[in-house]
Formats: structure tokens, C-alpha cells, sequence
């Protein structure tokens, strides 16, 4: 991976995970990213401008009153100078004066005066996070083609427990370099589904499975850092959306993943159906709560839920397919029968139960493809599905020739 000679502009708003951008500037300089700092006021109260030029090895702005670099236009010459303009972190009040239009400080002149593609790290008490005059300058910025990185969920420093965190600095510098399209994947657009599905039985009990989703969010998290545009569809998981997607797309049952994926695949590349969809759901759902009756067993009829797969497979054209298997036996049996028997380009299985697969940190799979097949040891998910998207590209690309 190299950022070499790419223009990176950090602005730093004011946070305590201000501390968290100085490592990200040396995970930046580290891929050779020329990087140039910019704080407010008040970023300058909890790091001071003197470490982040000791790590960019450039000086730091701090005012747009400087009269020595001002008698230069100097924040013209930034503006025009970046490549990419990211802000981490983004406080509340950076984010609401970028949505409406402000100019009054030298990082807002400078994200109106430039064209370089903005982004955003927020990073804040989860209430804030949550309040509604931050979701909808969040959405005026989107709308504007903004991109929101993160927040992800957490232990904050106030003691609060919630989404508000910012993303680490690795995470960060990952998807500046999947912006500039460099990867194995650059200029394809690959959907992940993520998760799983829950099929309610009544207004308060339902049936799920075991999946975290963490799999298929690391898929979608390594598509994206090799310079794909991704849409993750996910099921109900308690997890932040990956830095560098494009779009999520939040679903419960099989029924509203299969139209999703659909819809997302109609102008896919690539589908990678990671997600841990439910074979059945209730023939009915009861409108009320289910009683319980004394001495009585209840018996529920199941229906079988649609397979997304299957439904893409038969159609006249479709994207690259990559399923997954998880299996407690006879993987290998069950993984090569998957593919053939739906058409698909390639399987990903592993063994689950006893820890291994769902609720763990680590997997291990084995990819399978109508001549070939190969072992991926048990590691972490995020270095897996690297792993796993490198040798997806690499016979997308065989495939397509």
C-alpha cells in the first residue's frame, strides 16, 4: 500500500480524540502521504500544534489571521493544494457550521475554497451524537457528497457508552487510500451482505441465528480498501458501518435482504453474500403476543424464506457471486455442492461451532472455484477477509478476460 506524493489536508477540530490524529499522521506518513495540518482554536487545547509538525514535517495552521502566510493567499494556496481534505476529529460544532456554509476560521474558509473531496471523522458524547440537529447537518453534508467516517461505538472519555467514538487512525488512513482507487478492486462496485436475518413470530420473540455480522463487515471494510464502491446490506447487528462504503443499507428479515440485494445488485460487479440469512420464517405472524398455554407444546409452522443466491444465479446476466458456507461437518462436501448446485463463481467455507466462525474475533476459510480451491489459516477478520477479497479480485479478473 503507498499514499506516495498523495496531498492529505488533516484538519483537527476540538476533541479529546484529537490525541488519536497524531498517530494517524505517521500512519499517513508512514505510505509516503504528504501531509499538512490545520487546527482550530480549540484543537490547539488538547494537542499542541508543535507535535503535529514534528510528525508531517510541515508547519501548522492555526489561524486565518496569519499575517505571514496571508500575504501569500495562503489559504487559497491549501485549497488548492489537497488532494483530500479530512477532518478528524469533527466536533458538533465543525460539522454544523460546514453544513451551514460558514467561512469564519481557517478550516471552514478552506473546505469551501477547495475542491478536494471532503471527509469527516466525527467524534462525540453518544447523546450528542445522537441529537437531531446533528443528524440533520450530518444528512444536509451527505447530501452534498460529504463522506461520513464512522463514528464507531464504544467506552467514551466522558464515561458514556455509545456510538460517538472516532475511528482509529488505521481505519482512517485506510479509507483515504481506498479513495483514490489505487486497489485490486478500483472502479468496480461490489455489494456485501452482512449479518443476520430475524424472522418475527410475534410482536416480541422472533427467529435468528448466532452471526455478529463481524465477518462480513471486515469483507466489506477490505473491498473497500482495495478501491471498490461498496454497498453493505446488513441484518440486524449492533455494529458502525466500515470506513470507506459507500452506502448501508439496514434490513431485518431474508425478505428485505433479498429486495435489497437485488436492487444493490442490479449495477454490481461483484456480490459477496456473507451474510448468515435464515432458511425459514413463521408461515404466519401473530398479530399479538403468543400466550403460553400450561401443559400445552406449541408447534410453528415454518415457510421457507427465498435464496438470494439462487434468485441472482438464474438470471440472464449477473454479477460476480461469492457465497459462504458454514458448516459443523463435511464442509468440504457441502461447500463444492453449494456452488455448483446454485452457479455460483466461488464459495467461501468455514466450520462453525466450538469456537470457531460466528461470535469469535478469528476465522479461518476455505475458498473453492470450479478448478481450484484454497486454505486460508485461522486468523483475525480483518486480515481474512483482505485475504479472501485478494483472491476474489484475482479471479474476478480471470473470469471477466
Amino acid at each position: 500500500m503507498s499514499l506516495a506524493q498523495r496531498r492529505i489536508l488533516l484538519g483537527v477540530s476540538g476533541g479529546i480524540a484529537a490525541y488519536k490524529s497524531c498517530e494517524l499522521v505517521r500512519r499517513l506518513r508512514d505510505l509516503d502521504a504528504e501531509v499538512r495540518v490545520v487546527m482550530t482554536e480549540s484543537a490547539t487545547h488538547f494537542v499542541g500544534p508543535a507535535t503535529f509538525q514534528a510528525l508531517s514535517g510541515q508547519s501548522v495552521r492555526t489561524s486565518l489571521w496569519d499575517e505571514q502566510a496571508e500575504a501569500a493567499m495562503g489559504h487559497i494556496e491549501l485549497a488548492r493544494w489537497a488532494e483530500r481534505i479530512l477532518i478528524a476529529p469533527a466536533s458538533a460544532d465543525v460539522i454544523a457550521r460546514l453544513a451551514h456554509g460558514h467561512a469564519d476560521d481557517l478550516l471552514s474558509t478552506l473546505c469551501l475554497a477547495s475542491a478536494a473531496p471532503l471527509y469527516l471523522a466525527p467524534a462525540m458524547n453518544q447523546q450528542m451524537w445522537a441529537h437531531a440537529a446533528v443528524q440533520a447537518n450530518l444528512a444536509t453534508l451527505r447530501a452534498r457528497g460529504v463522506q461520513v467516517l464512522g463514528p464507531a461505538a464504544g467506552e467514551q472519555a466522558c464515561g458514556d457508552v455509545g456510538s460517538g467514538r472516532m475511528l482509529e487512525p488505521h481505519e482512517l488512513r485506510d479509507a483515504l487510500l481506498a479513495s483514490f482507487g489505487d486497489g485490486a478492486l478500483a472502479r468496480l462496485n461490489v455489494v456485501v451482505s452482512a449479518g443476520p436475518t430475524f424472522e418475527d413470530i410475534d410482536p416480541v420473540r422472533f427467529i435468528g441465528n448466532r452471526s455478529s455480522g463481524k465477518m462480513g463487515f471486515a469483507v466489506a471494510a477490505a473491498a473497500a480498501q482495495a478501491g471498490a464502491r461498496v454497498t453493505l446490506v446488513a441484518g440486524p447487528v449492533s455494529l458502525a458501518a466500515p470506513a470507506g462504503i459507500a452506502r448501508r443499507i439496514d434490513v431485518r428479515s431474508a425478505a428485505q435482504m433479498q429486495a435489497a440485494v437485488l436492487d444493490a445488485c442490479a449495477q454490481a460487479d461483484i456480490y459477496i453474500a456473507a451474510a448468515a440469512v435464515g432458511d425459514y420464517r413463521p408461515a404466519e405472524v401473530a398479530e399479538r403476543k403468543l400466550k403460553k398455554q400450561a401443559g400445552a407444546d406449541m408447534v410453528l409452522k415454518l415457510a421457507e424464506n427465498p435464496d438470494i443466491l439462487a434468485s441472482l444465479s438464474a438470471q440472464p446476466t449477473h454479477p460476480f457471486l461469492v457465497g459462504f458456507a458454514a458448516e459443523t461437518h463435511e464442509v468440504a462436501n457441502y461447500a463444492r455442492g453449494k456452488l455448483q448446485r446454485k452457479g455460483l463463481d466461488m464459495i467461501a467455507a468455514n466450520r462453525v461451532g466450538e469456537g470457531m466462525g460466528f461470535e469469535t474475533a478469528d476465522n479461518a476459510l476455505t475458498l473453492y472455484w470450479a478448478d481450484g480451491e484454497v486454505e486460508l489459516p485461522r486468523t483475525d477478520k480483518a486480515a481474512l477477509a483482505r485475504q479472501l477479497i485478494a483472491h476474489v479480485a484475482e479471479r474476478y479478473k480471470t473470469a471477466r478476460a
